[in-house]
């Protein structure tokens, strides 16, 4: 009786191992691949805004560096602008709505842009507290986080600097 105690306990402590060291994995992968992540949603974002007649174009990933937890969404430099773009995406009715958020260079939003065409068809029915929502919390984002902002050119190589960002300078 007693070894089939001891084998229950091997086999809960191997099965916890398992888990344990799976998560470890998948965690590793999610963090070590941010930059590939970025880069693979950069070019389709890019894609979508081509084939919806609009002119902007996303042409570089900002990573942030905050000490804080940031919303779950990549940061972009809209080529030819000042403006900012965040690609974050919201649950409704079970399914992930990928939205991109246009920020001006003082950090407002100056407007939501659904980019798929699920969202285009979902958009109409978001609450506007919901997106009223999402715009506060970007905002504060971009307000917390402007201090140190840094750009990667995703090619072969990878350039990463530190912008400081007073009210006299722009990027």
């Amino acid at each position: 009786m007693n070894k089939i105690k001891e084998s229950h306990v091997k086999d809960k402590a191997v099965l916890f191992v398992w888990i344990t060291g799976l998560l470890l994995f998948i965690s590793m992968l999610w963090i070590f691949t941010q930059s590939i992540q970025s880069f693979y949603l950069m070019r389709t974002v890019n894609n979508i805004l081509i084939s919806n007649n609009d002119t902007r174009r996303l042409s570089a990933s900002i990573q942030q560096k905050s000490d804080k937890a940031n919303m779950l969404g990549y940061w972009y430099s809209i080529n030819n602008s000042t403006d900012k773009m965040f690609v974050f995406a919201v649950f409704q009715d079970g399914i992930l709505v990928p939205l991109g958020a246009i920020v001006s260079a003082d950090g407002r939003v100056n407007e939501i842009i659904p980019l798929s065409g699920h969202a285009v068809q979902i958009f109409s029915t978001l609450p506007e507290s919901l997106l009223q929502m999402y715009k506060t919390r970007i905002e504060a984002s971009f307000q917390m986080s402007s201090l140190q902002m840094s750009y990667v050119k995703m090619g072969s190589i990878n350039v990463s600097f530190d912008i400081r960002l007073t009210e006299g300078n722009r990027l």
